[in-house]
């Protein structure tokens, strides 16, 4: 092929899928900068908030890909109009029948001169029935629309080499059903069965045994969040559980035909029904090895999100992964995108190479010509990262450990077993009343843990593909680069041999993966602001307009219990305040055991203590409780934290569990402040019954919602500071959570959705009593009630 590219296709339309993938956007910029008189088409998925064109903006041009055109176009504003002029976009998915057009779609579609597909789902642990619909049938979805419109313009379609599935030796650029191999399996049972199988899981999911299961679980994660989180939580665990059994069955399935994934499968399965289903449509395969960064187009380097091998290798860089399987001598496949996209562009100028249209194949990979080794590639990475060490969070670089090749099974059971260790102590720590730094420490398990998990699942995704053997044959892809003019084999070239897999590595491929990373590379402070004060800035932004607060272990180390032996101790003699807290020590456990199941039943349950307690009698006494408990409880940086806000004119609200005379003392410190209250009999005694839902779990987000809308406040500027996981409703109401000592579950979630996280102490130099009791003072009443005592006076009564 002596045509240049940019002549073959000039005036050309071209209708690509997959645009928003990582070698979908090089493709376009390559079109857009090096074949300047072609049209593009793209078809978009459309979003849930973005129309098409907006997820083409934000996906696809803004991505910096194309910078190097932007800079050569003199600017955003020329570069934007060649966009405009050069580019439609049209609303389709390849998962959907008919591709999912609309009248002005297909009439686009069948303007168009050639077709490049590379959408594909290209997660090894895509679910079975996602693969299928659209690795497998999407392809033939394109042909038969094209039928249908009646057009038969050229077809492009990506694969993969792994279509050849797990073999030792020479793979040749040849239909699936071509080699000796092929396992003759009928594709459209395979899609009934897959289509069935999320049926099944579904219903399974529904059974009572699986659903309270995943309550269950739930409330392991949240505790005491309330009905509407939780019962999300359990849908999320369901919907879960249903994908897993999908990708589990795809991994069945797959390799009970020789396949290392569904992937792979559902590509060479794709490809035979494309096979059979193209009708007139002339059809081009095009088979990349592991696509990986750019050698040098658009610039060295050039990635999109992370691929196969960058998960792996940032894991071993951080010393998550000291072993990880593979055949030293093996050969590691990778190809970088940069050859692939000018393979895709040559064969769709050259066309299809068979006279009567049947698939032609062409193998874009390195195994075979310029083969990189297993061992090479950890010999080059582990040098890279002895010099180049990242650092961990104290600072202190990480040594990057010695590879010995083990086998997967040895891998995997190595990983199994950290595993049980690390899920062993997460329970037994969760079981424990940690809270603030020491929760840190189940936290700190729980991460651990999680590393562990992602090791075992990059073992499970990606073994197979550092010990496959097979090598993959290019004779039609050097053809192909040969049969290039000159200037292209510069600006469009696919030859492998190129690659000095020394200096690929080394200089483009490991600098960009750590840039991409964002892991730490130096081991200074820096001047780099801490992700805390950045967090702690947003909060006291002046734009804030509300600042909610819990209380107890919030703003003071104290709770309901403690306020209560408190004012019922008040007016006894020392042997009755001494019994009645022993009593309530004793009643601790079974109190913190409702306390986690449910916050509302424990507050109603708890509050019944209060019954034939005068009312006025508590208010004088709390207004002794505030200097004498709970200011000495107090942490200094919370109250701070308060004025803080009233001072940037954020309004300010208490919302509490505790009972409204409790908190009665606290309100010149608020604007306002929403407190339980309890019912009074006519003499002015209280009748140990809440007069309204308490504000917890989601009541207490509703109370945050019904405040906001009373003041004409935008919940998404406000703030809100608590401490446990009843108060997660609270917490995810607002636009800037902020956990304040938390428990281990809020500190755990708290770590995962990157909220502010604030340790709060008592004021240095207080001793508090070992007892929640005051001093002896004023007259001596009877005590309230407590489940199991009996105080002198009411045992005198009783008599």
């Amino acid at each position: 092929m002596t045509t240049p590219i940019a002549t073959a296709l000039a005036g050309k339309r071209l209708f690509v899928t997959g645009a928003t993938g990582f070698l979908g956007t090089a493709l376009v910029e390559r079109l857009l900068r090096g074949v300047p008189d072609c049209e593009i088409v793209l078809l978009v998925r459309p979003g849930r908030k973005r129309t098409v064109e907006q997820r083409a903006q934000r996906e696809i041009f803004r991505n910096d890909c194309f910078d190097r055109l932007r800079d050569e176009l003199g600017g955003k504003a020329a570069f934007d109009e060649v966009v405009a002029r050069r580019v439609t976009v049209v609303a389709g998915d390849v998962s959907t029948d008919g591709l999912g057009l609309d009248d002005h779609g297909r009439d686009v579609l069948a303007s168009c001169d050639t077709v490049i597909h590379s959408a594909a789902t290209v997660s090894f642990d895509s679910p079975l029935d996602l693969a299928v619909e659209v690795n497998l049938l999407g392809p033939t979805r394109i042909a038969r629309t094209l039928h249908t419109l009646g057009v038969a313009p050229h077809l492009v379609a990506v694969s993969t080499c792994y279509v050849a599935g797990n073999r030792r030796g020479a793979a040749p650029e040849i239909r699936v059903d071509e080699s000796p191999f092929w396992i003759d399996v009928d594709w459209k049972r395979e899609v009934d069965a897959s289509r069935r199988m999320r049926g099944d899981f579904e219903a399974a999911s529904r059974t009572a045994e699986n659903l309270e299961r995943f309550r269950a679980e739930a409330r392991d994660e949240l505790g005491a969040a309330g009905g509407p989180l939780l019962a999300e939580k359990t849908e999320a665990l369901r919907q879960a559980w249903v994908k897993d059994q999908l990708v589990e069955a795809g991994r069945a399935r797959a390799a009970s035909l020789g396949w290392p994934d569904a992937y792979a499968m559902t590509k060479a399965l794709g490809e035979r029904a494309l096979g059979e289903e193209r009708g007139a449509v002339p059809v081009s395969i095009v088979r990349p090895a592991i696509i990986e960064s750019a050698w040098s187009e658009p610039v060295p380097g050039w990635i999109r999100g992370f691929r196969m091998a960058e998960p792996v290798i940032i894991s071993y860089a951080r010393g998550l992964l000291s072993q990880f399987p593979g055949v030293p001598e093996g050969t590691v496949d990778v190809i970088p995108v940069d050859l692939v996209v000018g393979a895709l562009c040559a064969v769709a100028a050259r066309g299809p190479s068979n006279d009567d249209g049947t698939p032609d194949v062409t193998q874009v990979a390195s195994g075979s010509s310029n083969p990189l080794k297993f061992q090479t590639m950890v010999d080059l990475v582990s040098a890279w990262f002895t010099e180049h060490p990242l650092y961990d969070r104290d600072g202190q670089p990480i040594s990057v450990p010695e590879f010995a090749f083990p086998g997967r099974g040895q891998v995997e059971g190595e990983l199994r077993r950290a595993h049980k260790v690390l899920t062993t102590a997460e329970k037994l720590l969760a079981n424990l009343p940690l809270r603030g730094k020491q929760a840190q420490w189940a936290a700190g398990i729980e991460e651990k843990r999680e590393l562990v998990d992602r090791a075992t699942a990059y073992v499970t995704l990606y073994g197979s593909y550092t010990e496959c053997e097979a090598i993959y044959g290019v004779e039609r892809l050097l053809a192909l680069h040969e049969a290039l003019a000159a200037p292209d084999r510069r600006d469009f070239g696919c030859d492998p041999r190129i690659v000095d897999w020394a200096h690929y590595v080394r200089e483009i491929h490991l600098p960009s993966v750590v840039k991409h990373a964002r892991v730490r590379t130096d081991g200074s402070s820096g001047t780099s602001e801490a992700r805390s004060t950045r967090l702690r800035r947003q909060v006291l932004d002046p734009q804030r307009t509300l600042a909610a607060f819990d209380l107890e272990n919030t703003l003071i180390a104290s709770n309901v219990v403690t306020s209560f032996a408190w004012l019922a101790t008040r007016r006894l003699d020392a042997a009755d305040r001494r019994t009645l807290t022993a009593r309530l020590v004793a009643e601790a456990p079974a109190l913190l055991k409702l306390d986690r199941k449910d916050r509302s039943d424990f507050l109603r349950h708890f509050y019944r203590r209060y019954e034939g307690a005068p009312k006025l009698e508590l208010l004088e006494d709390s207004e002794e409780m505030l200097s004498d408990l709970i200011l000495t409880k107090s942490f200094p940086a919370g109250i701070r934290r308060v004025r803080e806000h009233r001072a940037l004119g954020h309004r300010t609200v208490l919302i509490t569990g505790a009972l409204d005379f409790v908190v009665e003392p606290l309100k010149p410190l608020f604007d306002d402040i929403v407190a339980p209250s309890l019912t009074e009999n006519a003499d002015g005694t209280l009748t140990g019954q809440m007069a309204h839902v308490p504000p917890t779990g989601e009541s207490r987000a509703q109370a945050l919602y019904d405040y906001a809308a009373e003041h004409d406040l935008d919940v998404s500027e406000a703030v809100a500071y608590a401490d446990s996981t009843s108060d997660l409703p609270l917490l995810e109401a607002v636009g800037f959570p902020v956990a304040v000592n938390p428990e281990a579950r809020l500190a755990s979630l708290a770590r995962k959705r990157g909220w502010l996280v604030e340790q709060w102490d008592k004021a240095p130099g207080f001793v508090p009593p070992r007892l929640p009791i005051p001093a002896r003072s004023g007259p001596r009443r009877e005590a309230l009630r407590v489940p199991g005592y009996r105080s002198p006076d009411r045992a005198k009564a009783r008599r």
